[in-house]
C-alpha cells in the first residue's frame, strides 16, 4: 500500500517517523516547542511516563530549555502518538524500546524493523481472534437472557 507521499513522488527519500500519517494533535500552528505539561494535556500521558519514556529510551533525547526545561517538539508528540498505538496492540515495553533503538540507527534497520511490527501484528491478529471468539459468546448470551426474558414475560401476561 502506498503513502500519498509515494504516490506523488515514488522516488523520492523516504522517511519513517511513524507508520501512518500523524493524527493532527491541538498543536498552536506554527508552534513546534512544548513544555512537558503542555504534552501531558495533548497525549493525556502522565509527565512521571514522559520522563519514564526517556529514561528508558523509548524517546529519543529531548531537547531543553536553557532553564533545563525539556522542549518537545511536534516531531516528539508524532513518536508518542506511534508509540500510544504500539502500546494498544499489547507490545511489551522492551521490544518498543527495541524498535526505538532501531528507529534511532537508520535506514539500515528497516528489515529488523519490520520483523519486529509484523511479529507485533501477528499477536493482535491472534488477540482479534480470541475477542471476536469472545464477543459471540458475550452474544450467545445475551440472546438467551433477551429470548428467557420474553418468554417470562409472555408467561406474566397469560
Amino acid at each position: 500500500m502506498q503513502t500519498a507521499a509515494e504516490t506523488i513522488a515514488p522516488n523520492a527519500t523516504r522517511t519513517d517517523i511513524c507508520s501512518a500519517p500523524p493524527r493532527r494533535h491541538p498543536r498552536p500552528d506554527g508552534q513546534d516547542h512544548y513544555t512537558i505539561s503542555e504534552v501531558v494535556a495533548f497525549t493525556g500521558l502522565t509527565a512521571h511516563t514522559l520522563r519514564w519514556y526517556e529514561r528508558i529510551g523509548l524517546m529519543s533525547h529531548i531537547d531543553r530549555s536553557h532553564t533545563g526545561q525539556r522542549r518537545y517538539t511536534n516531531r516528539d508528540l508524532d513518536w508518542l502518538d506511534f508509540v500510544g498505538k504500539l502500546r494498544l496492540t499489547g507490545m511489551p515495553v522492551a521490544d518498543m524500546v527495541r524498535y526505538a533503538e532501531l528507529v534511532r540507527e537508520g535506514e539500515g534497520t528497516y528489515l529488523d524493523r519490520r520483523e519486529l511490527l509484523e511479529s507485533t501484528r501477528r499477536d493482535v491478529l491472534t488477540r482479534i481472534g480470541e475477542l471476536q471468539d469472545t464477543l459471540a459468546v458475550l452474544d450467545r448470551k445475551i440472546s438467551f437472557y433477551g429470548d428467557a426474558g420474553r418468554a417470562r414475560e409472555g408467561e406474566r401476561t397469560r
